[in-house]
């Protein structure tokens, strides 16, 4: 089933009375809920990494790389931070927080 089937079916379950009522909606809810943990892992190490990031473009007013960004700060990122999370995380996390110079080799800059 797909997320929002289940959330209307917590939605509506409740207002009817059926022998289970309890579990079948406590499964439903642990279904919706499910991922959530990692989800905020992520969202936090994501930000965490932005903090140092950030700091990086601090140290110059051009473009840089991915790899210039590593070269700067890399030691500082979160363990297992790698080099296509930091790409990613400019392009799709980040997205807004930066503004992409399309090269032979993509640089950043602050937005």
């Amino acid at each position: 089933m797909t997320k929002s089937t289940l959330s209307i079916l917590s939605t509506i379950l409740p207002t009817i009375d059926f022998e289970g009522k309890a579990e079948v909606i406590a499964e439903i809810e642990k279904e919706l809920n499910r991922g959530a943990a990692q989800a905020q892992a992520k969202a936090a190490e994501y930000d965490a990494a932005w903090d140092i990031v950030k700091g990086a473009f601090a140290l110059t007013e051009k473009p840089i790389t991915v790899a210039e960004i590593l070269d700067e700060v890399g030691d500082a990122l979160p363990q297992g931070f790698t080099r296509g999370k930091l790409t990613y995380a400019l392009t799709h996390y980040w997205a807004d927080r930066v503004v992409k110079v399309e090269g032979k080799v993509n640089a950043y800059t602050l937005a």
